[in-house]
């Protein structure tokens, strides 16, 4: 059973949804896996990963409102040393994820139509992000 493992570099705007799927799905295309799993594992813990509603961006917009008042920032955590927006950004990624897996079938993703894959940057600045992509089953 073929493993192929990539490292994508991602640029993060601050406090943003970035759509990743089309980036995860070219390296299962290129995989030669036809039916197996593709694992993603984020090396961060100031952001997180989601499966999520891809056609209406209100869904992420409500999102990010509705995480934004369950963990808001301010000086009120013990851990600040990399500022007011570092704890409440390691909180809110354990309330999401840093890792998901998806089945591949017939060499293709096996999201649903409405299912799209996103980096979450919970951070008020720009960073550069490890996404590891694990792709294994059989060709």
């Amino acid at each position: 059973m073929p493993h192929i493992q990539k490292v994508l570099n991602l640029s993060t705007s601050p406090k943003c949804l970035h759509k990743i799927t089309a980036d995860v799905a070219d390296i299962v295309a290129r995989s030669g896996v036809r039916t197996g799993m593709c694992h993603l594992f984020l090396r961060h813990t100031s952001a997180s990963l989601i499966i999520q509603e891809n056609a209406d961006p209100d869904v992420l917009a409500d999102l990010e409102t509705f995480l934004a008042r369950l963990v808001p920032e301010g000086n009120h955590y013990t851990h600040s040393t990399e500022g007011p927006d570092d704890m409440p950004a390691h909180i809110r990624s354990v309330l999401t994820h840093t890792s998901e897996q998806i089945p591949v079938g017939n060499g293709r993703l096996m999201l649903g139509t409405w299912q799209g894959i996103y980096l979450w940057e919970h951070r008020r600045h720009r960073h550069q992000r490890e996404l590891v992509v694990h792709v294994c089953g059989e060709g």
